[in-house]
């Protein structure tokens, strides 16, 4: 079992698939990640050499932010965006949809669970 980036790639899969179990690495970085480390993007994981993993690393080590560092990085920009309070770091700080979707009857991701509001009970004569 191949493990990169503290990520234990499964070994059954080709090796562009396993790339993708990373975060960070989409379909498109795992083939040119391949493609520069020399390795055939059909063999699958369990058949790596030593040295194609150690070559895989490097190139990940030396072009890439990946794992951790990444998700540092993204937390960084979403916390800066609500301390400025921008209008994405309020609809952050939120919970809605950031990028201009409706939310009178859709965003349920984002919103979370209906929270049901009693209605007013009517004044009797």
């Amino acid at each position: 079992m191949a493990r990169i980036a503290g990520v234990d790639l499964p070994k059954n899969k080709r090796g562009v698939i396993g790339l993708t179990y990373i975060y960070g690495i989409g379909l498109t970085s795992a083939k040119q990640i391949l493609t520069e480390a020399e390795v055939d993007h059909s063999v699958k994981v369990k058949e790596w050499s030593d040295d194609n993993i150690k070559s895989i690393r490097q190139i990940l080590a030396d072009s890439y932010t990946v794992e951790g560092q990444l998700r540092t990085e993204i937390q960084l920009n979403i916390k800066r965006l609500m301390d400025i309070a921008c209008y994405r770091g309020l609809r952050h700080r939120k919970g809605l949809p950031l990028r201009g979707q409706r939310t009178q009857t859709n965003a349920r991701t984002r919103k979370g669970k209906r929270k049901t509001v009693a209605n007013k009970k009517k004044a009797g004569k």
